[in-house]
């Protein structure tokens, strides 16, 4: 009788994304999907690389360009940028803003609730100055 196959733990939401792009990052230059793939050790099938670059590319996260008959990938930004974009996205999905930020604000540790004053104050400066 032969053994069930035995199927992988299923990835956390957005782990097969923070993979391509850590992969991403680790590279020299624009990168090719299969170049992508060998990297992250797998035995994801290319097509699962190609759907995870083009949602991430949806997400502003990578960018690409054509060379030659194929696309090659880097990642957009820097690691803080899809953070801040998943942190937008769920803003933009609440009616009243202002009670989330405030929230947001109270429940912050004062390290970090000094971090955000002193870039309000910047991005303040900035925007008169």
């Amino acid at each position: 009788m032969a053994k069930p196959e035995q199927r992988r733990p299923r990835r956390a939401q957005g782990e097969l994304e923070s993979q391509v792009l850590a992969v991403l990052r680790t590279a020299d230059a624009p990168v090719t999907a299969a170049w992508v793939r060998e990297r992250l050790g797998d035995d994801l099938a290319y097509t699962t690389v190609m759907t995870v670059l083009s949602r991430l590319l949806g997400k502003q996260a990578v960018s690409r360009r054509r060379e030659g008959r194929s696309f090659v990938w880097e990642a957009a930004g820097d690691e803080a940028g899809p953070a801040a974009l998943r942190m937008r996205k769920v803003l933009d999905r609440e009616r009243d803003r202002r009670a989330v930020l405030a929230r947001f604000v109270t429940a912050l540790p004062a390290d970090d609730e000094q971090v955000l004053r002193d870039l309000l104050d910047r991005t303040a400066d900035e925007r008169t100055g």
